[in-house]
Order: C-alpha cells, then structure tokens, then sequence
C-alpha cells in the first residue's frame, strides 16, 4: 500500500484530543494531512527517538491517546523501545510502524531484515502489546483501523508500505519550538492548574 493512503487512513480515524508524533519520512508526509495543535513532526538526526517520546507524553498524559508513527529503520534502531512501552504500563499509546524495507531517509539502503521474514508484529505481541496488527493492503487497513484504535492498549500495528519517493530535507512541518509550544498550550488545564506535561 502507499505510504500515504496509509496515514491518509489514520488522518480519518484519530480521535480529537490525541496526540500523534510522528518522526523521519512520516514527519515530512503528516503535516500535508494535519496540522493540529497536538501534532508532533519529530525529524531531528536521532532515529529510534519517537517511541519514547510518545512514551513520555503518554505517561504524563494518560487521559489522552498517543499515537506513535514510525519506520521499520527508526524502530529497529531502538527495538528495546517496545519492551519499555509495555513494561511502562501505557496502554493509552499506539505505535502505527510503517515497514517499507529501507532507511529511506539515508539514501534508501535496505534495513536489516527486509524481504528475509522479519516478523514485526510477532516482536510486539513478544514484548506483551495488548492489540497487535499487520497489514499490507489498503482497503483491510482501512477496514480495521478505527477499531484496532479503539482495542485495549498499548496497541501496535504493522503496515507494509511502498516506498515514498522526495525530497527528504525537505520539511513542511512547523519549526520544531513552535510545535512544542502549540502542545504545551492545548495541554494545560484550563481550570488553571498544573499539568505534567
């Protein structure tokens, strides 16, 4: 499936007040679906670092979901990560993996694993996620993806996707401080308390 019907998909099915954080190629695809206030396009040189960032935030946020959108090549660069996220007791984070078999952002190297069976899904259901999923192709994706948001947490879904060819320097998110700043203010409590976040 293409990589962004893919996201096109959980663009339609987010729920209003969740957070999503996204990092490396989905960092520069998401902001041309969503620009919203709880929008986190993380693109620093740091790959495997969107995980526990969403991690963090849905630990100081667990009243809201956390929805985590990540490569294959940032997830194996931290695949530890995903024992964490269980261990932490989370169960308002989703990680949605978009597997396309390459780093694409470096030049388009294949990752570890690619076309050799790497079982994606079966390392998340290893680590202890609750709601596990694996897709390929669109319309099933489609089928299932506001309820697998909606099944217990912490969630994990598998979506193979096509390569996206781009301009990968190329960025149309907010400046990183406006971004947090935009977070902070729709995160705090409006009855003038504080917040965790």
């Amino acid at each position: 499936m293409g990589v962004v019907p893919a996201l096109e998909v959980l663009a339609g099915v987010r729920e209003a007040e969740s957070v999503v954080v996204t990092n490396q190629s989905s960092a520069r695809l998401w902001p041309e679906l969503s620009d919203d206030v709880l929008d986190f396009n993380y693109n620093p040189s740091t790959m495997g670092g969107a995980i526990p960032f969403g991690l963090g935030v849905a630990l100081a946020q667990r009243e809201r979901e956390v929805v985590v959108v990540s490569g294959d090549g940032s997830l194996l660069m931290n695949l530890g990560s995903l024992v964490t996220v269980v261990e932490s007791g989370a169960r308002n984070l989703s990680v949605v993996l978009l597997d396309n078999g390459l780093y694409e952002v470096t030049g388009g190297q294949r990752t570890p694993g690619a076309g050799s069976g790497t079982d994606f899904a079966g390392l998340a259901t290893a680590a202890g996620f609750t709601s596990v999923g694996s897709y390929g192709d669109l319309e099933a994706w489609r089928a299932a993806a506001q309820g697998w948001l909606r099944d217990p947490g912490p969630r994990f879904v598998w979506l193979k996707v096509a390569a996206q060819p781009g301009d990968y320097m190329t960025n149309t998110a907010r400046p990183i401080g406006e971004q947090l700043e935009r977070m902070r203010t729709a995160m705090r409590p409006s009855d003038g308390g504080s917040s965790a976040a």
